[in-house]
């Protein structure tokens, strides 16, 4: 039996390990990779292996650099079973028809530019109009429905009368719908069988709602081994959803290999108690400058959470009331999901709001903008508010627009409340908003790239760490060290190389068997 590690292998996105037996072939996750979309797109495309080889598909949870891509197994005759969490699989309707209406619209974006590109070239070479103003409004007019969204039709029809190269979606909504039928939920401690003589049970991973730890039990070549799958970890003590398990079934407890993130290896969060009274202080200050707060963020749990902190914010009087608007309609679906899944809340959750009869995640301040006039209009909304829209590393979705039109003024703030991928709009926007807050704001402000215009970075930029629904160093360790698994050896996956490697060697300093894996490299268990 052997582990091929595909995917977030000294890397954060593209979650993909297969575990092979004598008779099954098991793909731990099925995840997009994140960053800049050239790179992105070209090794999205590739899956590293006929999927028509494999038995089943055991799935963590649904953040798309975990599930993103199992539209394009299925697209390439899969056959098997998706084996999650039933939340995981409710989420995951919302979530991949999402991820396959981003991938047609920039398809066609990507088309509707190629055919713009090349009637230009043509039109200069003829020397027609010269390349006037006037005769770039006509192509546009012809290309674009209403002078907005580019006519696929008419853009599809002139990529093959003039021979262009197009660019397909990796999937459809078609895709995606159908992807969605070979979905398998099940509760957790739930074991099932996904081989021959091989069972997966499903713990939770105290990470999002849904999220799971995968022991699964394979006997092979007449020996017995377990494998266990962390997928994302999560934090202890924070709110919404139960804490990481740490009381696994004494069947499960004895672990041959356990896959295990390291996102946070080399890093501690603030801690848990200081997420509200750091929240407060933001909210404060940036209401005492008339500013308005963008928060971009995951559309599913990372948002909820903020809805949650602030609701009790708000209930307890600490801060200011500004108007809340989740300008997500990803987020506004999924926190349906969220309340229609009440059984993996913790006591907490339970304690502040369920017994009062209050949904957690609705009060009188919230918003979910559903149209895009209404989004727009935040826009030239100049009195103190907030914003909460995705995607969460600023890489496409609405909260660019409000990016464009807030990011140059002092009295903003822009906060960062989750992960930000090497290569994103976030990440710049942290890593340059932080070094200007050093330098006591001094000289000209960064000048950030995005939607084909520079813009001055003026706008405040806050980091709250609390937020993070991965575990960090410490957290990681207390799992091992405080569960009552029994791990003879630990593979580290999905963490940046640095904080992959500076996590291996703590452990290893604390008496842990530890091997850091290389893309594409086979390990034998």
């Amino acid at each position: 039996m052997n582990i091929t590690f595909y995917g977030a292998v000294r890397e954060v996105t593209g979650s993909m390990h297969l575990l092979t037996t004598e008779h099954d072939r098991i793909l731990l996750d099925c995840g997009m990779f994140q960053g800049r979309r050239k790179e992105t797109r070209e090794k999205n495309a590739v899956i590293p292996f006929d999927p028509r080889i494999l038995t089943n598909v055991v799935l963590s949870h649904a953040h798309i650099d975990h599930s993103g891509r199992l539209p394009l197994l299925t697209k390439h005759d899969f056959a098997g079973r998706i084996i999650c969490t039933r939340a995981t699989a409710a989420a995951c309707e919302y979530l991949l028809l999402d991820s396959a209406h981003i991938q047609e619209s920039d398809a066609d974006y990507l088309n509707y530019k190629t055919v713009r590109s090349a009637l230009q070239m043509m039109e200069t070479s003829m020397k027609a109009k010269k390349g006037s103003k006037k005769g770039t409004d006509q192509l546009i007019k012809i290309l674009k429905k209403n002078g907005s969204k580019p006519d696929v039709e008419t853009v599809n029809e002139l990529i093959n009368k003039y021979h262009l190269e197009g660019v397909s979606p990796l999937y459809t909504v078609a895709d995606a719908q159908e992807a969605l039928s070979f979905f398998d939920g099940y509760p957790y401690r739930h074991p099932v069988s996904i081989g021959q003589e091989m069972t997966c049970t499903l713990y939770d991973a105290g990470h999002i709602l849904g999220s799971a730890f995968a022991l699964i039990r394979v006997r092979d070549n007449g020996r017995n081994f377990t494998i266990g799958f962390t997928g994302d970890m999560g934090r202890f003590d924070k709110p919404i959803i139960k804490d990481p398990t740490l009381n696994f079934d004494e069947q499960d407890r004895e672990v041959d290999l356990l896959i295990m993130e390291s996102t946070y290896g080399d890093r501690l969060h603030e801690p848990v108690v200081d997420l509200k009274p750091r929240l407060k202080q933001v909210l404060v200050d940036t209401y005492d400058r008339g500013g308005t707060i963008l928060i971009p963020s995951f559309a599913f749990g990372r948002t909820q959470e903020l809805l949650y902190v602030l609701h009790e914010l708000y209930n307890e009087n600490e801060v200011p009331r500004f108007p809340v608007y989740v300008d997500s309609p990803l987020a506004t679906k999924i926190t349906r999901v969220f309340a229609e899944h009440p059984e993996v809340y913790d006591q907490e959750t339970h304690q502040a709001f369920l017994q009062q009869g209050e949904n957690p995640f609705q009060f009188d301040q919230v918003n979910f903008v559903g149209s895009v006039q209404e989004s727009m209009a935040l826009n030239r909304d100049e009195t103190p508010h907030i914003v909460v829209s995705a995607s969460g590393m600023c890489e496409a979705g609405r909260i660019l627009h409000h990016l464009r039109y807030k990011i140059h003024n002092s009295k903003n703030t822009i906060l960062i409340v989750g992960y930000m991928a090497q290569h994103t709009l976030g990440r710049r926007i942290l890593e340059q908003g932080e070094e200007y807050e050093k330098s006591g704001r001094k000289g000209k402000a960064p000048l950030l790239r995005f939607m084909n215009k520079e813009y001055p970075l003026k706008a405040r930029v806050v980091k709250l760490g609390g937020f993070s629904a991965h575990a960090d160093k410490d957290e990681m360790r207390r799992f091992l060290q405080e569960s009552n698994l029994k791990v003879k050896r630990i593979a580290l996956v999905h963490g940046e190389e640095d904080q992959t490697l500076a996590f291996a060697d703590d452990l290893r300093k604390n008496g842990f068997a530890v091997v850091v894996p290389r893309k594409g490299e086979t390990l034998n268990v």
